[in-house]
């Protein structure tokens, strides 16, 4: 799987460790409301386009960045969708690199390109319904995040905060 320069120098420094990294996924529903999606050639699981955001650079271009390349889409991004992190956004890739994704969700239209993987990271890109996407085997995280996105596109979504400072009411 390609790595930038930037996260190979990381991991030299910590190997396999924990690191949370900032990413961006990109929802894109076409016409017939069908949402592309990829199969990673990291584990063959279908998932969403997206991936990390390099070292300066905005979220937004990322976004429009990392859809390029894994799906050969050029997008304009609508909204963001939401903002995702937590144990069940965490992978162990192959070579033990262990990741807690920190999601930023933009909601995107093609405006040009075509379908195509990149196939190296991703093996295949397709358009499917809602129906079809719970058939597929997909990234454990994923799901939930389509799931989201299909039941309220207007308002972003994020989990309701369970901290409270110390000595505080509960509730």
């Amino acid at each position: 799987m390609p790595i930038s320069d930037y996260m190979r120098e990381i991991r030299e420094r910590i190997g396999t460790r924990l690191l949370e990294v900032p990413s961006v996924t990109i929802l894109c529903f076409d016409g017939e409301d069908r949402l592309v999606l990829v199969r990673h050639s990291e584990d063959g699981r279908w998932t969403i386009p997206g991936g990390a955001v390099e070292p300066h650079e905005v979220p937004s271009d990322a976004a429009v960045r990392e859809m390029w390349e894994e799906t050969g889409l050029h997008v304009e991004l609508l909204s963001i969708l939401g903002a995702y992190g937590g144990p069940e956004f965490q992978t162990t890739y192959r070579n033990g690199d262990v990741v807690s994704f920190l999601m930023t969700v933009f909601l995107a239209r093609a405006k040009g390109g075509a379908l195509r993987p990149d196939e190296q990271e991703i093996l295949e890109v397709g358009a499917f319904t809602q129906q079809e996407i719970r058939a597929l085997d997909m990234a454990p995280w994923a799901p939930r995040v389509i799931e989201n996105a299909y039941a309220n596109r207007e308002a972003p979504y994020f989990d309701p905060p369970v901290w409270r400072p110390p000595g505080s009411a509960t509730g």
